[in-house]
């Protein structure tokens, strides 16, 4: 059945319609009758474990945008009736009703800081809500370090949103310190187009945003201090979105952005960006692929977070690696991660030099893991596969039997 653009399809009430871990997901569904339940198998800090959606919800969107496997199951509560839209067909979906695409877009954005809340709390001692009261203690971390333009940035800022908060007058006298001027330089919000210098900071953590950018050239750093050192999220390049989370949901960035190199930006404000959704539906097709990503990425991590065995976490990040780039686990499969032990093990959150046994041992007793010249391999992802459902059953059996001691 169909509706003229998208298939209606229909389910009876206590049918899977959706299935976590299931691979090659090309649909999500719009709810237009009845109700479904949507769980996971790891959960998310604020996040209800069983989500109940009704008409003009959604789900599945994060495996049909990013082309990942199911980071959710949906199970039909009541007989439903559901629109079936496609990725090729999110462009048309914008088109016809770009409310629905601008809900899963806050949606998601909404949901992405809730995954990285999460795994900030599990990943490191202390974490630190966004607050712009915090930009001073991001000015004291980067002047301690004797990054001046850092701490420079931080300051300005800081005195800009609370210019009579508790350390104006510490952070004034810092600036004098540092040769640099209390008001940041003047930002003209009415161009879209911004250039940025080697290591200048487009934006810093617990700054209210107002704008997304879209790179058009160059690279940009997304770092964040934690526990006392600055960490570094991820590298951008051209054709990437970025600070889109505050944009949408109106809080303080969760994250800095740094010029790496030469940077042109173009400049996206909450007043023009849903007529730019309407207007250009292919920006918010690669946004939402963007967000998707984000999120399937940040579900794995987390998961990863909640393997008991630090082995069992070596092997699951080596399998997302392969997840990620989209290859398929077929028996005998070969895959070369082009990194060495160290590299993962960084990759893992684990310590080097002091854990490189603990991988050297899993190497060692899989066959199927190799180590030549420096770089790890798999001959078998199907084995590795096993070898990380293994790891994830134990995992599971030892919290049930944690649970109930």
């Amino acid at each position: 059945m169909s509706n003229g653009f998208f298939q209606i399809v229909n389910y009876p009430k206590g049918s899977y319609v959706i299935v976590e871990g299931k691979k090659e997901a090309h649909n999500f569904f719009i709810i237009r009758q009845g109700k479904v339940r949507v769980t996971r198998e790891n959960q998310v800090v604020g996040e209800d474990p069983n989500q109940l959606l009704g008409p003009g919800d959604f789900f599945g969107v994060v495996a049909a945008m990013s082309q990942h496997a199911q980071i959710e199951s949906a199970i039909a509560l009541t007989d439903v009736s559901l629109i079936q839209v496609s990725y090729d067909q999110f462009g048309t979906l914008i088109q016809k009703n770009t409310p629905v695409a601008m809900k899963i877009i806050r949606y998601f954005s909404m949901k992405l800081r809730q995954f990285d809340s999460t795994i900030t709390r599990l990943s490191f001692r202390t974490a630190v809500e966004e607050d712009p009261n915090q930009l001073f203690a991001i000015g004291e971390y980067y002047f301690n370090q004797k990054n001046t333009l850092h701490a420079a940035y931080a300051f300005q800022k800081y005195l800009q949103y609370l210019p009579n908060g508790q350390f104006a007058t510490q952070a004034k006298l810092k600036l004098q310190t540092v040769n640099q001027p209390v008001a940041p330089p003047p930002i003209d919000y009415t161009k879209f187009n911004r250039s940025y210098g080697d290591n200048e900071m487009i934006f810093c953590e617990h700054e209210p945003g107002r704008e997304l950018y879209i790179i058009q050239h160059g690279r940009v750093k997304i770092t964040k201090i934690v526990d006392s050192n600055e960490v570094l999220l991820a590298v951008l390049q051209s054709g990437d979105i970025f600070g889109e989370m505050a944009l949408l949901d109106n809080k303080p960035r969760s994250a800095s952005a740094i010029a790496w190199g030469e940077v042109q930006l173009l400049a996206i404000n909450k007043a023009n960006f849903e007529g730019m959704v309407k207007a250009q539906p292919q920006l918010a097709t690669r946004l939402i692929t963007l967000l998707s990503e984000r999120i399937w990425t940040a579900y794995k991590q987390l998961a990863n977070l909640l393997i008991s065995d630090p082995q069992g976490r070596v092997a699951d990040t080596l399998l997302t690696l392969v997840e990620k780039n989209r290859v398929k686990v077929i028996p005998k499969s070969t895959y070369n991660f082009e990194i060495g032990t160290k590299d993962l093990i960084k990759m893992v959150g684990l310590t080097y030099p002091k854990d490189e046994n603990l991988v050297l041992d899993l190497i060692s007793k899989n066959k199927f893991i190799k180590l030549d010249q420096g770089k790890i391999s798999c001959t078998d992802l199907v084995e590795l596969e096993k070898l990380v459902q293994a790891f994830r059953k134990k995992s599971q059996i030892d919290a049930k039997i944690k649970k109930r001691a």
